[in-house]
C-alpha cells in the first residue's frame, strides 16, 4: 500500500527505480543526502590513521584535530555560501588574515578596547566582502578572476598594514584572545573559539533553511535567470552573500587570533584551497545551488584529519600537500559525478 500523503510512482517511475543499479542508487542518494559522502570519508580516515598510528586515535590528538580545523570550519562557512551564491571566492584566507590586522592594530597601536576592534573587524570583513560582491553582482565580471584578483590586493594591504611584524597576544584585549581560552570534558579539550564556530553555524543553518534569504540563495544559485523571472533580485542576493561572507571571515580571523596566540601576516595560507576543498568533500556543488552546512563542518575534519594523520604517520610536507591537492581532484571528480543525477 502506498503511504498517506504519498503520490503512487508511475509504471514507468517503477520501471526506471528497478533498473537503477548501485552505482545509480549511490549516486541519488548522495545527491539527496550532501553530508553523507563526507561522513563515509571521515569515519574511513580516522579509522585507517588510528591503525596507522595509535597516538592519533587518543581524546588529547582528536581534540587537537578538532582545535585545528575550527579555524577552517569557520572559513568555509562563509565559503559554502559564495559556492551555494553560483560563485566561489579565492580570498577568503586573505580577507581573514586582514581583518586581524584591522583588529590587532586598532587594539595593540591605538588602544582601542577589544569590543570596539572586534567590531571593526566585523566592520572591516563586510566592506571587503562588498567590494567583491559588487565587481562579481553589478559588474557581472567572473567571480574566479574577480576574487583571484583581489586576493593579490588583500595580500598587498596585509603587508602594508603589517610591514611583515607580528602582533603578539599579550598586547591584545582579553576578549580578543578569548577563543583561545578552554576546558576539558572527559579528556577532549573544547575551546572557544570552537563554541562561536558552532554557533555561528546554527545561525547560517537557520538563516539558509529558514528565512526567504536563504530560500533567495538556492535559487539563485541554482538558476539565476529563472529567479529574475520569479522576481527574486539577483544582484543584491549576489551582493549580500559576499557581504555576509566578508563577516563571516572576520569572525574567523577572531578565532585564528586565539589559535595562533598572535596576529601575524603568515597565518592561514593555505586556506583558501583548503576552505574550497572541505566544502566540495562536504557536498557543496561548484555549480551553486546544492550543498550541505553540516557537509561543510564534516570535510573540514576531513582535511584536518590527513594533515594531521599524515604528520603522525611520518609523511614529508611535501606529501601532506600533495594529499590535499589529491583531494581536491578527488572532490571536483565526485561533484560532477553526483551532478549527472537524473531525477
Amino acid at each position: 500500500m502506498t503511504a498517506p500523503g504519498v503520490q503512487p510512482r508511475t509504471a514507468n517511475e517503477e520501471f526506471a527505480a528497478r533498473r537503477q543499479h548501485l552505482g545509480q542508487r549511490i549516486q541519488h542518494f548522495v545527491h539527496g543526502h550532501p553530508w553523507a559522502s563526507p561522513l563515509v570519508i571521515l569515519i574511513v580516515s580516522v579509522a585507517v590513521f588510528s591503525v596507522l598510528s595509535p597516538q592519533f586515535g587518543t581524546a588529547g590528538n582528536l581534540s587537537l584535530v578538532a582545535q585545528q580545523a575550527t579555524v577552517l570550519a569557520a572559513v568555509s562557512a562563509g565559503q559554502v555560501l559564495v559556492l551555494l551564491s553560483g560563485g566561489v571566492d579565492l580570498s577568503v584566507g586573505a580577507v581573514t588574515v586582514l581583518t586581524t590586522f584591522v583588529v590587532g592594530k586598532l587594539a595593540a597601536d591605538m588602544g582601542a578596547p577589544g569590543i570596539v576592534a572586534l567590531v571593526a573587524g566585523l566592520v572591516a570583513g563586510a566592506a571587503l566582502g562588498m567590494v567583491n560582491g559588487f565587481l562579481v553582482a553589478f559588474l557581472k565580471l567572473n567571480p574566479f578572476i574577480v576574487t583571484l584578483g583581489t586576493l593579490s590586493v588583500f595580500t598587498a594591504l596585509i603587508t602594508l598594514i603589517s610591514q611583515g611584524q607580528i602582533v603578539e597576544g599579550s598586547e591584545l584585549d582579553w576578549l580578543i584572545t578569548l577563543t583561545a581560552q578552554s576546558f576539558i570534558i572527559g579528556g577532549f579539550t573544547v575551546t572557544v573559539g570552537m563554541i562561536v564556530v558552532t554557533v555561528l553555524y546554527l545561525l547560517l543553518a537557520y538563516a539558509l533553511l529558514q528565512t526567504a534569504w536563504g530560500r533567495h540563495v538556492f535559487a539563485v544559485g541554482d538558476d539565476a535567470e529563472v529567479s529574475r523571472l520569479l522576481a527574486i533580485r539577483v544582484r543584491r542576493v549576489r551582493l549580500s552573500v559576499y557581504v555576509v561572507a566578508g563577516m563571516i571571515m572576520a569572525v574567523a580571523g577572531w578565532v585564528l587570533i586565539g589559535r595562533t596566540g598572535a596576529v601575524s601576516p603568515q597565518s592561514a595560507l593555505s586556506i583558501n584551497l583548503d576552505s574550497i576543498t572541505a566544502v566540495v568533500i562536504g557536498g557543496t556543488g561548484l555549480a551553486g545551488g546544492r550543498g550541505s552546512i553540516v557537509g561543510a563542518v564534516l570535510g573540514s575534519l576531513v582535511v584536518a584529519v590527513f594533515r594531521n594523520g599524515l604528520f603522525l604517520a611520518g609523511v614529508p610536507a611535501l606529501f601532506q600537500d600533495l594529499s590535499v591537492g589529491v583531494l581536491i581532484v578527488v572532490a571536483v571528480t565526485l561533484d560532477m559525478w553526483i551532478r549527472r543525477v537524473r531525477a
